[in-house]
Parts: C-alpha cells; sequence; structure tokens
C-alpha cells in the first residue's frame, strides 16, 4: 500500500509541470489495467502515457504530407478546439495522397446513422455546408464511422451543439453534430459501429438530423467520396489532392439547418480549374451538372481540363 502511495506520488508530481500548461489541470490519478489514467477539472480522462501524443494515428499518411513542406500541415490533438490548425490549406497541395479507407488492421466501418440524406456537401443559401445532414429522430443513436479516438466531445457554441469529432487510423476525422446527448469522452478509444451520441436539434440547427463531416488535417471533404449513403458501403480508397477541397481552405463554422431540399447552390459564374480536378467534382462543388457544364462551355463528358481554365458555371 505504502509502494501504491509513492507511485501516485511520483505519478501527480510526473504530469505537474504538462498539466499547468494546459488549459486543464489535472485533479486525480487512477489506476487501471492499461496505465495510470489522469483525470482532469473538466471532468475528462487520459491515460499518463498520452501525455505525449502527437496526435498522428496514420504514420504513413503523415509523412506523405510532410513531404510538402512549404505548407507546413499540421495536425494538433486537442480537445478544446474544433479546428486543431486553421492553416491547413490543402488547395495548395502539390501533390496526390493515396489514402486507404480501410486497411488489414482497421477494416470495420459503420454508416453514422440510417437514415434519409436531406441536404448535401457544397454551397447552401451562399454559404458553405461542410457535410452532409441525415434525417433522424432525437434520441436515435449515433455510431463511430471508423476505429479510432475521441478527440472532441463537448458543447459547441457555434453551430454544431453538442459535437462529437472522432480521429480515425485511416487519417480522417469524422464530425457528428447537433446531438442530444453524447456517450463518449475525450481520449477514449472507439471501434467502428460502437454509439457514440445520441440524435438531436442542438446548436444551429432548425429539426431534428445529424450533420456529418468528414475532415482531412481540419479541411471538410464531400463524405460522399467516401461513403456510399444509398447502398449503406464504404469506398476502399480516397486519392486525396487540392482538387477534393473546397476553396478558401479551413473553415470551421458550417451552415447545417435543417433542409429538406438537398443539393447545393453557389453564387459564382465561374471556376478557374486547379490540379486534380475533373467536370465531376467542380459539378459537385458549384451544385451543378457535368452535361450542364458541357453545354455552357462546349465540352465533351470525356475532355481532358487544363490547370487554369476557366469554365462558365451559368
Amino acid at each position: 500500500m505504502k509502494k501504491l502511495g509513492l507511485c501516485v506520488v511520483f505519478i501527480q508530481l510526473l504530469v505537474t509541470a504538462v498539466a499547468q500548461q494546459s488549459y486543464h489541470t489535472v485533479i486525480d490519478t487512477v489506476d487501471s489495467p492499461n496505465g495510470p489514467m489522469l483525470i482532469y477539472s473538466n471532468h475528462t480522462w487520459g491515460y499518463l502515457s498520452d501525455l505525449n501524443f502527437d496526435g498522428v494515428m496514420n504514420v504513413s499518411i503523415h509523412e506523405q504530407v510532410a513531404l510538402d513542406t512549404n505548407y507546413n500541415y499540421k495536425s494538433h490533438w486537442t480537445c478544446d478546439d474544433v479546428i486543431t490548425c486553421n492553416t491547413n490549406d490543402f488547395s495548395n497541395l502539390k501533390d496526390t495522397i493515396w489514402l486507404c479507407v480501410l486497411d488489414s488492421l482497421h477494416n470495420d466501418f459503420s454508416i453514422p446513422i440510417n437514415g434519409l440524406t436531406t441536404s448535401r456537401y457544397g454551397y447552401r443559401r451562399g454559404r458553405r455546408h461542410n457535410g452532409i445532414d441525415i434525417d433522424l429522430e432525437t434520441g436515435d443513436t449515433i455510431y463511430a464511422a471508423f476505429n479510432g479516438k475521441v478527440r472532441y466531445s463537448q458543447y459547441h457554441d457555434h453551430g454544431f451543439g453538442n459535437l462529437v469529432i472522432l480521429r480515425h487510423y485511416n487519417g480522417l476525422e469524422t464530425y457528428y453534430g447537433h446531438c442530444s446527448k453524447l456517450l463518449v469522452v475525450p481520449n477514449q478509444f472507439v471501434k467502428a459501429g460502437e454509439p457514440i451520441a445520441l440524435g438531436g436539434n442542438t446548436g444551429r440547427s432548425t429539426g431534428s438530423h445529424l450533420h456529418f463531416e468528414v475532415r482531412f488535417y481540419d479541411n471538410p471533404i464531400d463524405p460522399e467520396f467516401i461513403f456510399d449513403f444509398d447502398k449503406k458501403d464504404v469506398k476502399d480508397n480516397l486519392f486525396v489532392h487540392s482538387g477534393v477541397f473546397a476553396p478558401g481552405g479551413v473553415s470551421s463554422i458550417s451552415t447545417s439547418g435543417h433542409d429538406h431540399g438537398g443539393g447545393s447552390t453557389s453564387n459564382a459564374s465561374s471556376h478557374r480549374v486547379r490540379y486534380g480536378e475533373s467536370l465531376w467534382t467542380i459539378s459537385r462543388r458549384h451544385g451543378t451538372t457535368v452535361s450542364k457544364l458541357c453545354r455552357l462551355n462546349n465540352l465533351k463528358e470525356t475532355d481532358v481540363l487544363k490547370i487554369g481554365q476557366v469554365l462558365k458555371l451559368r
């Protein structure tokens, strides 16, 4: 017993210097089968071994991103901020990164909730809508999309309401907004299909639904690049390049009111083609169709676009 007491004192002394630099302080330590746990003043917890966690859960992806050193892309680990680094503008990404959505170690996935998609990724009423909205009833269970770790689980004052953010082993993060109840805490490991929250209507929302986002180093990606929500399936690979990201870089605020109209709109009248873009990705971004783009610009669907080429949108 004396030895255990000395061990606890040693752990407390060890973490004091680190804890005092954090927003929340350590108020207690608890021994567990997975090692000492630290209890923080905001009622969250973490393992002592996590103190030096750098947030990288996929070393291979991080190394590919790090090759583009001119932009100094980062992926911090913070449990109190939605966006970890607001300078990660991937519209400047030079190369294409091959991201395996599932691998041999983490090959499970789950559709967050089985419901009707009511609003898609893109522009809506002149503002960016960084995810998709899925209809639900308040109290319906929401599930983790992939294996990973809870980075954020609290009320977000600027639109998302009760929000869970999971960081995954494939290099992505998923956001689950407007929840009525949170079932997980920061630094908790979760498996695909595990309940993480209950659906609701909190935050900037005008009806019960799940606002679901997929982000790569804080930059939103169309979730339908990853999931086939109609077939309840996931796509094996994602080729990450500048063309899959919305212009303007990182955005923490997302319009997320319930919208049964679906689709997306844009006020832009033209678009300049960037590296990696296709007629399909451009049409999705601006809420139009490939056939309309072809008609307006005298193109065929099989035509190869040139970087810098200006396309009419209307």
